[in-house]
């Protein structure tokens, strides 16, 4: 993430019981990242064909998948637009209780969380400027 410098790659050497479970490493605290596009969810086609500008009124989905619950301190997701990144930052205690939470498969370990045009605004309280990610994570990382 070259966002900021402190972010490094999670390893051994950062944490001795590190195994792949989460991706980055911000002084002291487990990153776990999350991407997903805001696709056109009402046409067929090609993903990239159905990426969508912020603002739209088209109905969109972001699907953020394959969620491990306990195995990082910080979730950082991060939807992206055509012409705008958005960032939202939950402990993993708020993504536990985040009512849009399911499981990815039936009687897996994996969670699913989709933020929709119907609901993104539920999301409004975890959002953050690129600038303050950084200074959530630290936040977020306290309240666990």
């Amino acid at each position: 993430m070259n966002l900021d410098a402190r972010f490094q790659k999670a390893d051994k050497n950062l944490d001795p019981e590190y195994e792949g479970q989460f991706d980055l490493w911000f002084e002291g605290i487990r990153v776990e990242v999350k991407t997903a596009r805001a696709i056109d969810n009402s046409r067929s086609g090609e993903m990239a064909s159905r990426a969508l500008h912020w603002g739209t009124e088209a109905p969109f989905w972001m699907n953020f998948q394959q969620i491990k619950l306990d195995v990082g301190d910080v979730f950082v997701f991060i939807g992206v637009w055509v012409d705008k990144i958005v960032y939202w930052v939950l402990s993993d205690e708020e993504v536990k209780q985040n009512d849009f939470l399911s499981h990815q498969h039936r009687g897996g370990i994996e969670y699913q969380i989709g933020i929709r045009n119907t609901n993104i605004q539920e999301f409004n309280a975890f959002r953050v400027e690129a600038a303050a990610l950084t200074n959530a994570i630290k936040l977020k990382a306290r309240i666990q």
